[in-house]
């Protein structure tokens, strides 16, 4: 799965579903229990190899292998695999155990659609009719607000939406599909520098960075620039 500054899709709920399975199952194939995988999956699959070779080096793979080597695991290891049971047991069947399901559990369904290049998620909200926090519940592997440059983009939108969102998206010029951007502050800079770096006004850089003190800035310190007329307008994103 990528990991960019803009992209970790490790927070993709489906992508690290099934990067998440595939590697379960190939850890049950190479040790032969689902409990000696759990096992590997929390504290990686050599540390459980050494203390097979190291204290069961002919014993069969079995479940009840784990219990018998479960001390030599960490700690964290060692209360991971019976949480880990114990989820699945009061998930498969709350009611059993004194719980309900959540009141106001949201339903993750959604409607797909395509963003071909960099393009901002307060944009995207505004193209689908939808709330900004919305989008960012929907696609929380976009980390910093705004999809990768120079390549298309799957995202999600509320579900209903996705044929108003591509009706609206292609009325966007392109140079208005990305409102703000993030500057990374280097030595030297003043807010005066980047703002004529990025040939916006500097009350308008003042206005999207409240917090800001000009006179304190510090180096990697990330700052909020907006770059296209509805994000000078006072469209601010959220965060």
């Amino acid at each position: 799965m990528g990991v960019t500054p803009l992209l970790d899709e490790r927070r993709n709920p489906f992508k690290s579903t099934e990067a998440a399975t595939d590697f379960l199952q190939q850890l049950r194939a190479q040790f032969g229990s689902w409990f000696l995988a759990l096992a590997a999956y929390n504290s990686g699959p050599y540390r459980v190899q050494r203390l097979l070779d190291t204290y069961a080096p002919l014993t069969p793979p079995s479940d009840s292998l784990l219990w018998a080597l479960r001390r030599h695991l960490p700690r964290e290891t060692q209360e991971y695999i019976p949480k880990f049971i114990a989820a699945v047991l009061v998930a498969g069947n709350p009611r059993a155990h004194g719980l309900a399901a959540p009141a106001d559990t949201l339903a993750f369904t959604f409607d797909e659609v395509v963003v071909p290049d960099a393009t901002t998620l307060d944009v995207v909200a505004e193209a689908a009719g939808a709330s900004l926090a919305d989008i960012e519940r929907l696609n929380p592997e976009i980390v910093r607000g705004i999809t990768p440059p120079g390549r298309e983009t799957i995202l999600r939108v509320p579900p209903g939406q996705g044929g108003t969102f591509r009706e609206r998206y292609a009325l966007i010029p392109p140079a208005e599909r990305v409102t703000y951007v993030e500057h990374e502050v280097v030595k030297g800079e003043t807010l005066s520098h980047i703002a004529r770096k990025y040939g916006v006004a500097l009350s308008d850089l003042e206005a999207a960075n409240p917090r800001v003190r000009p006179k304190s800035l510090q180096i990697g310190q990330r700052l909020t620039v907006p770059i296209a007329p509805r994000a000078r307008r006072g469209q601010r994103p959220n965060g």
